[in-house]
């Protein structure tokens, strides 16, 4: 071996050495950044003429699990569902309230049944006959509550669409401008994996909205599909198209074009059915909130103001009233009627024939709704007929509800118990994901930097950084040795 061959093969190791401690403090540089990663210098002998003609730096590996990513993918997109509809089901039993909540509705019906018995026994006092107003005032106030509580939710679910499908199209229109320059820095390999780093931060940033699979071909560029097959990003950047509400109502459906479905490059999505796109993630789960559980949710809520109008809107039990005027418990003022139920919780108010702020009088509770003139202040007949029509068990006739007989407070009961149940399962399936994604997760960051092994990895560059200082420092005394003969 020649001494310029020693010379040239020492030198390319001091390249090579330091363009290695480079990527290591990269590697620890990025130790805790997500998305990052771990390089790796690939080399290989050069030759020159059949001779070795000291090492060559072929590129900069990035290595990560492309099977763990796309697991740990499909688990956002799990856990984004299952937390999604976990806190919507929360939201309604918390609404309801637990019999033990003053403020729960059960604790409301009980409040009203109270104040009749009250009531009843001393009907010809003012008081008491004030506090059967207040508490069926609260009452119907509960139940308009909690029907806004639904359609705020819905309202949100909304809103959180028409926010997730921006941050999808302007993601993806991300990862297409990467995908260009990646193609033109093929050969470039330290600038690939960087572009290569934040294309899989902004797919990762996806994942929890839709289930995504990535395909990347031979010049790094990336495809994305959804886990039903839909193409995302292929040549170009899908666009998903959405307009969001300015207003909620529960009798606003996209079957009646009240509210926006989700289009892909201007075609219908179609997101429930027996072949449902899109499944499995935020996006998908928030349609079903805004279409489907919430308006369940509402249902069931229509059907306790429907059975409460319905006792006490019973001619025999006041029988000042002519047909077609409403009860106690009213529909907006009007009549409560089965083929307007939708909504009826969020309207029903208080006959204003007993309500003092709006010309009524409350001793309408006492002597009829329907009566003109005030009647001996002793009789309780129509206050006991209202707490037994309150307590009588009747068939339930819709929200889903079985057909079987309840009164009141138990039907108020089975709603909560229904909203517990739904509100379970939902925690069941947000567990899994979220147990599920914790695994997946902690099994990808160890795949990342291992900073123990970085620093054992910098002393061995150390060390063959010195070998080859070294050795050039020992072709410099030959060649001055040579020079002085």
């Amino acid at each position: 071996m020649s001494i310029s061959t020693a010379l040239s093969n020492a030198l390319s190791g001091l390249g090579t050495t330091s363009r290695a401690a480079q990527i290591v403090s990269s590697n620890l540089a990025n130790a805790a950044t997500d998305g990052y990663g771990v390089r790796r210098l690939s080399t290989s002998a050069a030759t020159l003429g059949g001779q070795g003609a000291g090492v060559r730096i072929n590129g900069v590996d990035r290595l990560v699990d492309p099977l763990l990513i796309g697991a740990r993918r499909g688990a956002d997109a799990s856990l984004g569902q299952g937390t999604t509809q976990a806190d919507f089901a929360r939201r309604i039993e918390t609404a309801i309230g637990t019999p033990d909540d003053p403020a729960s509705l059960t604790a409301h019906i009980n409040a009203f049944e109270a104040s009749l018995v009250t009531a009843a026994n001393r009907p010809e006092s003012q008081t008491r006959l004030t506090a059967v107003f207040d508490a069926a005032t609260r009452l119907a106030g509960k139940l308009n509550t909690l029907s806004e509580t639904v359609q705020a939710a819905r309202m949100e679910a909304d809103q959180g669409i028409a926010r997730d499908v921006d941050f999808l199209n302007s993601s993806l229109a991300q990862i297409h401008m990467l995908n260009t320059q990646i193609h033109k820095a093929q050969g470039a390999s330290g600038n690939q994996a960087a572009l290569y780093d934040q294309q899989q931060a902004l797919i990762d940033g996806i994942s929890p909205l839709i289930p995504v699979r990535e395909l990347r071909d031979a010049t790094g560029r990336v495809s994305l599909y959804s886990a039903d097959g839909m193409a995302l990003l292929d040549d170009r950047p899908a666009v998903f198209g959405f307009d969001p509400a300015t207003v909620m109502a529960p009798d606003l459906t996209q079957a009646n074009t009240g509210l926006s479905g989700l289009r892909l490059n201007d075609h219908p999505v179609v997101l429930d059915g027996a072949f449902p796109a899109l499944q499995g993630g935020r996006l998908a789960a928030q349609f079903a909130l805004r279409d489907d559980l919430a308006i369940t949710a509402q249902a069931r809520l229509d059907a306790v103001a429907r059975d409460l109008t319905t006792r006490l809107d019973d001619p025999a039990l006041d029988l000042t009233l002519t047909p077609g005027d409403p009860g106690l418990f009213t529909d907006a003022g009007n009549l409560a009627i089965p083929a307007n139920e939708l909504g009826l919780a969020g309207r029903l108010r208080i006959n204003a024939r007993v309500d003092p702020g709006q010309g009524g009088a409350l001793w309408r509770l006492r002597d009829g709704l329907g009566a003109t003139v005030e009647g001996p202040p002793g009789q309780a007949g129509l206050l006991n007929g209202t707490l037994e029509a309150l307590r009588a068990v009747i068939p339930t006739q819709s929200g889903g509800f079985s057909t079987a007989g309840r009164n009141l407070e138990t039907l108020a009961t089975d709603l909560l118990s229904m909203a517990g149940q739904a509100r379970q399962s939902a925690e069941v399936d947000e567990s899994f994901a979220a147990s599920q994604h914790s695994r997946l997760r902690s099994a990808e960051l160890a795949t990342g930097v291992d900073t123990d092994h970085e620093m054992q990895e910098l002393l061995r560059i150390e060390q063959a950084y010195a070998a080859n200082a070294r050795l050039v420092q020992t072709v410099e005394d030959m060649l001055d040795q040579l020079m002085r003969i």
